[in-house]
């Protein structure tokens, strides 16, 4: 059965750069987005790394083995023997993109394969999809102040509720979690999703309304959040969260947003916070 659940934003892409609402069009990470999602696969593969010992032990195949004038062959049994074997790991992925490029950033390290789920995908933005916050002000100020006091307006341009992403999100966790239930290997699973689509399924899945002022925040590109079903009696999860937000080491030493000054160059412009 699934014992905790990852949930991973993507990295850096050229809308979040320029503050553009991305929802649901298909943008790919720019350089610093693939640093980002390259340094948190690091992070995540080092803690998970039983994870490729766990694959290997379950497909032999994968173990590489010298030529044949080794002393010995690599040992299968060393895999299968070890307590690691006895769990388990999958990653799940939003058919965009950018999740998806996110996702092998860390699947590939562990050699695991990843499953697209447009579940998954993104809080819809409907017709502000590409579209700037000051864009939206000029188009229509009182939809876009009552967006962000979260009472509603944004609903009249075909956006997704916080409301329905979030049930979208509960249904889609709950019914890969139920797949599971049957299976008495424990098993970790990492989903790589976007920034809003995640914070509004954690607040619906344990029990905080995403319409309320009072939220979770938000999600920094390629930082994670993990939750712990509890099951009841019925099989049924209830959740606790563990971690909100959080980062790879190096992001507390760098300037995580622009990335290293290696990777940029004279026509990139510098990431500035968000000014509502």
């Amino acid at each position: 059965m699934i014992t905790e659940v990852v949930l991973v934003r993507h990295g850096r892409t050229p809308y979040n750069l320029a503050h553009r609402l991305q929802g649901q069009v298909d943008v790919p990470l720019d350089i610093i987005g693939q640093w980002q999602a390259d340094q948190t696969g690091y992070e995540l593969a080092r803690r998970y790394y039983w994870a490729k010992v766990s694959n290997i032990a379950s497909h032999p195949k994968l173990l590489a083995q010298p030529g044949p004038d080794a002393a010995c062959p690599s040992d299968i049994g060393e895999y299968r023997d070890a307590p690691a074997s006895r769990r388990r790991l999958e990653v799940y992925s939003s058919d965009l993109f950018r999740a998806q490029q996110t996702a092998h950033a860390f699947a590939d390290l562990l050699g695991l394969p990843v499953t697209c789920d447009r579940r998954l995908r993104e809080r819809s933005f409907g017709r502000w999809e590409g579209l700037t916050r000051e864009q939206i002000k000029r188009m229509d100020a009182r939809a876009y102040a009552s967006w962000r006091a979260h009472t509603g307006g944004e609903l009249e341009y075909g956006v997704e509720s916080r409301t329905a992403c979030g049930q979208r999100g509960m249904e889609a966790l709950n019914d890969i979690v139920s797949r599971h239930a049957d299976d008495g290997t424990d098993t970790t699973l990492v989903v790589v999703s976007h920034g809003s689509w995640i914070v509004a399924t954690v607040e619906t899945l344990v029990g905080i309304d995403p319409d309320r002022l009072n939220s979770l925040g938000s999600m920094r590109n390629a930082f994670w959040s993990r939750l712990v079903p509890h099951y009841r009696s019925d099989s049924s999860p209830a959740w606790s969260l563990e971690e909100f937000n959080t980062g790879p080491q190096i992001a507390g030493t760098v300037d995580w947003e622009n990335g290293p000054q290696e990777l940029r160059n004279e026509r990139m412009p510098g990431w500035q916070p968000l000014v509502q």
